[in-house]
């Protein structure tokens, strides 16, 4: 019998982040991510890509 479950991955998810948002922010974070067709934590996820660039180059 095989192993049931998810298959192992290089590197998995285990760190949950949990943020509070005021209501504008997160109907900016929504538009984003549906103009974009991703979710809200791809968002972010590029956000922070998009700031870490941005410290580089300083």
């Amino acid at each position: 019998m095989s192993p049931a479950g998810r298959p192992k991955i290089n590197n998995p998810k285990n760190v949950r982040l949990e943020i509070r948002l005021t209501k504008d922010e997160n109907r900016l974070l929504e538009e984003c991510a549906n103009k974009m067709c991703v979710t809200k934590t791809e968002v972010i996820k590029e956000g922070v890509q998009l700031v870490k660039a941005k410290l580089d180059k300083k």
